[in-house]
């Protein structure tokens, strides 16, 4: 269950990189991979490798994975910036 909350926050998460220029290495889809595996990744360090059950999450379950959603899509931005990816122009 606290698998699902990680996902689900990383999910919100990047719901706000509209507001950041597309140089994501992956485009879009590169930033949503990023804040999902961040913010896994993250809940489970946090967690000692340890995925709590349903009768152990709790609401802060889901706030532990959010700096892990934000440090997966700076990744991937910053990678797509080191290439050179140009931003789309609208």
């Amino acid at each position: 269950m606290a698998m699902f909350a990680w996902i689900m926050m990383g999910l919100a998460i990047w719901h706000f990189t509209i507001f950041l220029p597309d140089r994501f290495l992956g485009g879009i889809v590169g930033a949503f991979l990023g804040a999902l595996f961040g913010s896994a990744l993250f809940g489970l360090i946090v967690n000692g490798f340890t995925i709590p059950g349903q009768n152990d999450t709790h609401v802060l379950q889901a706030l532990e994975a959010a700096p892990g959603a934000v440090i997966g899509i700076a990744a991937v931005y910053f990678e797509g910036v080191r290439r050179k990816i140009p931003a789309l122009e609208l």
